[in-house]
């Protein structure tokens, strides 16, 4: 997950890097466990070597009918002191990993300095907001009016931060990620992929979100993962290959449900359904070689910000600083979409470069140039989320009346509906 060649050469520079996340310093405690690990290997590479030599010795002593007890004795000294020395460097590796797989990604150099979302930066704007004649309103509120958002059952049956659609906005629901697969296939290049939603250790772990994040996630009574995105399955699915370089970039898109515990989330947008346990995603993920990275991350982002021009949302795009870059992130922009009935601009995308910080994890590679292999670069990005898509339609496309109006784009997916009034189907 890290590069530890690139640690030992600049150490500061590593630490420069947490600093900037508000992470304390460790390039020098992970260079002490380094070094007391590689003078173990060689211990142990030295012991083996002497015993080879001592066994030869036993050999050559014994077909002469020569003592060779004291020899056997040595080797047998060397064969303890290995099995000491094998469990040092087991020790030393699990402690070294340990500490290694907790640590954030490094960030890219253009990633501006800042604690928290107070620093992040407006790249550019697209849309005006809507003046509105009437007190706009909030989507739970336009939903339940219709009678097509419902809570109370939701609640029954789940507990809370779930909802029940009905009608013409579970229709426009499935709509919205028909066509997002269908803009992201079609014209972004995007090959339309069907994920598992229970996923293994080992596609979590390589994906960044374990041991971290293990509180934020579903787990199965038979230890199986229910995917928080499918940037999960997505991405994991090259674990442990090597690429042909004429296979790159791999670009596959998928829409899944998603689900997420929302630990730590007590009290945050509780009404509504913004912040929900299970939810529908369009996601895209990018495999490529690192001279291709940057390029492909501005790509992505541009592939999200079409679903929000084409619906006609307002959005406006972030660069987010370093207190505010996700763990598994070396840069990361967000498309923040406005909401009339909040009067606030809310995340609706994110999406990040990770280089190679989980190809590491997970042992994706390819073959590079001069014929040896090198790992990859991975990228993830919401296109979108379709649940918090579907607010921001609902709450740009209201009328005074309380219907909303359908953007032109979904309408040949809902039967031609232009606009959703009350017990509409």
């Amino acid at each position: 997950m890290h590069d530890l060649r690139a640690l030992r050469a600049d150490p500061d520079a590593f630490d420069a890097d947490l600093k900037r996340r508000g992470e304390p310093p460790v390039a020098s405690a992970i260079l002490e466990l380094d070094r007391e690990r590689r003078a173990a290997e060689t211990a142990l590479q030295e012991c083996q070597a002497q015993r080879k030599t001592l066994s030869k010795e036993v050999g050559a002593l014994r077909r002469t009918g020569a003592d060779s007890s004291a020899v056997e004795e040595k080797s047998a000294a060397l064969r303890a002191r290995m099995e000491e020395l094998s469990t040092q460097v087991a020790d030393l590796d699990t402690k070294l990993r340990g500490t290694l797989e907790c640590l954030p990604n490094r960030l890219a150099a253009d990633v501006p300095d800042g604690r928290d979302e107070s620093g992040n930066v407006v790249c550019h704007t697209w849309g005006s907001v809507p003046e509105m004649a009437f007190p706009a309103k909030e989507h739970f509120e336009l939903g339940e009016a219709l009678g097509l958002m419902d809570f109370e059952t939701a609640s029954r049956l789940s507990g809370a931060r779930f909802v029940v659609l009905r009608g013409a906005l579970a229709r426009m629901e499935r709509a919205l990620g028909q066509f997002m697969l269908d803009l992201h296939v079609r014209e972004n290049g995007y090959d339309e992929t069907s994920v598992p939603v229970l996923v293994h250790d080992a596609a979590m772990y390589g994906t960044d979100k374990l041991p971290k994040f293990a509180d934020q996630s579903f787990r199965t009574t038979d230890g199986r993962w229910l995917v928080p995105t499918a940037e999960v399955p997505l991405t994991a699915s090259v674990a442990g290959e090597i690429l042909a370089a004429d296979t790159l970039p791999r670009r596959m898109v998928a829409l899944s449900s998603c689900f997420r515990s929302e630990a730590g989330a007590a009290g945050r947008d509780t009404r509504g359904m913004l912040r929900q346990h299970q939810f529908q995603k369009v996601e895209m993920v990018s495999i490529t070689a690192p001279e291709d990275s940057e390029a492909e991350h501005e790509r992505m982002t541009r592939c999200a910000e079409m679903v929000l021009e084409r619906l006609g949302v307002p959005y406006r795009r972030m660069l987010l600083c370093a207190g505010d870059t996700g763990f598994g992130a070396a840069r990361t922009f967000d498309l923040e979409a406005w909401l009339p009935g909040q009067k606030a601009w809310r995340e609706i995308s994110s999406c990040s470069t990770t280089r190679d910080f989980q190809a590491r994890r997970m042992n994706a590679r390819y073959r590079a140039a001069d014929g040896k292999p090198a790992f990859v670069h991975t990228l993830n990005g919401s296109g979108l989320a379709v649940g918090r898509t579907l607010i921001a339609v609902m709450e740009n496309g209201q009328n005074e009346d309380g219907s909303i109006t359908v953007p032109e784009v979904l309408r040949p997916y809902m039967g031609g509906t232009d606009v959703i009034r009350g017990g509409a189907k």
